[in-house]
């Protein structure tokens, strides 16, 4: 850290500084800062610092009333996609793929403790001992995961996801190399004629991130339902939006509202496509039935390693929650989900598009899949993986392209 206070002098300065707030919350950000300059030359060791390590400390301060406290610098970084706090002192941050330690930390786990309940308080959640994992969002839309003692045994833990200002679109993942234009052609007319599509990946592959850019090829004034967790997608140029976010119990346990009864609430709200920002347990079930219930265009995203492995967890997650036959629910998964887009994280930090596979249908008892587009790695060069998304099938079921008036061939 920059400062060279002891976290008590730090501390003792914050409450003094609070004190005198008391008698006036509303003071504009030159005055608090102001007043924290004021109240650090009454330091005799203040006097004896630098003006870089004076102007970190004035900085810390100011963050603690009026940001994020140790966090702000870090989320002042646009590089850093991801900040892990693993104890109150232990932070690690990635930046541009890398994960390292931040060599920031917070005076007090009850610094750390304090800023976790604005930040769910904020969003109306609530964590505690009796309900120790929550997920909230910053105002800037960035994704909060808390989990607390004793479920953490270092301490609290927080796990803050960061988007960029501006949402990735189709045009920066394919100059990223994300795919390939003739995978993103045959994706817009997939999205346009209506067909349901499913994102699946594995932790930080960038699946959201691939949503938010499919959207964009929804036509405008279709009328669309979101349902998040925590509200992080940003649809752009959607008109007729509905944004719905589940809530957790209260304290006495009543009040909470799940994904599943968001996606049966969307249902008699008219859309025109429904949006399901991930799947992770029962929910799977009324998802599908959505999709089978003349919803078609609807898109989602869920943990997997692969295509055929998102199925499985499909399967999983529907017969966690209702006593059916495996084959019914293969059954619905096949005439719910047209398409697959699998994305994946690379060892040099990059995030592409590894498979598309069309859901064709059942097969000896088993969802079938059938790959459309597939990468071919083709070696390294510079750190770099190199390699290309390429066409390894067409579309059978052009039922949909058909109905839309696209041609009856998913396009090259």
């Amino acid at each position: 850290m920059a400062e060279t206070l002891t976290p008590g002098e730090l501390s003792e300065m914050r409450e003094g500084i609070r004190s005198r707030l008391a008698w006036d919350a509303a003071v504009s950000d030159e005055e608090l800062r102001r007043l924290i300059e004021t109240e650090l030359f009454r330091k005799e060791r203040a006097r004896r610092l630098t003006a870089a390590q004076r102007k970190a400390v004035v900085e810390r301060l100011f963050h603690s009333f009026r940001g994020l406290d140790a966090l702000q610098p870090l989320l002042e970084d646009p590089a850093i996609t991801e900040i892990m706090i693993n104890r109150y002192d232990e932070i690690y941050i990635e930046r541009q793929g890398e994960l390292m330690l931040s060599g920031i930390a917070f005076e007090t786990p009850e610094r750390l403790e304090d800023l976790i309940q604005s930040i769910v308080g904020r969003v109306n959640r609530m964590v505690n001992e009796a309900s120790p994992i929550v997920d909230a969002r910053l105002p800037d839309g960035s994704r909060v995961h808390v989990v607390l003692p004793p479920v953490a045994l270092k301490g609290p833990s927080v796990t803050i996801r960061r988007f960029p200002e501006r949402p990735l679109g189709m045009k920066d993942l394919l100059a990223a190399g994300a795919l390939s234009e003739e995978a993103a052609n045959s994706l817009r007319t997939l999205v346009a004629a209506k067909y349901n599509l499913f994102v699946s990946g594995g932790t930080g592959s960038g699946k959201t991130t691939f949503l938010n850019a499919l959207s964009e090829w929804i036509p405008a004034g279709e009328r669309i339902i979101t349902i998040e967790d925590a509200a992080e997608l940003r649809l752009r140029g959607a008109s007729n939006l509905v944004s719905l976010e589940t809530r957790n119990a209260n304290s006495e346990g009543k009040g909470r509202i799940s994904t599943a009864e968001l996606i049966r609430a969307s249902l008699r709200m008219r859309p025109n496509r429904i949006i399901v920002g991930e799947v992770r347990g029962t929910e799977a079930l009324d998802m599908l039935q959505a999709m089978n219930t003349g919803h078609d265009g609807s898109l989602s995203t869920g943990h997997a390693n692969s295509p055929k492995d998102m199925i499985s967890r499909l399967e999983t997650m529907v017969l966690s929650g209702a006593d059916l036959p495996v084959q019914v629910v293969r059954k619905q998964i096949a005439s719910a989900i047209d398409v697959i887009v699998h994305v994946s994280r690379f060892r040099d930090g990059s995030r592409r598009v590894t498979d598309i596979c069309e859901v064709a249908g059942m097969r000896r008892g088993e969802v079938e899949l059938r790959p459309l587009f597939r990468f071919a790695e083709e070696g390294e060069r510079n750190g770099r993986v190199i390699g290309r998304l390429a066409r390894v099938g067409r579309l059978a079921d052009v039922r949909k392209l058909r109905f839309a008036g696209f041609p009856e061939e998913d396009p090259a």
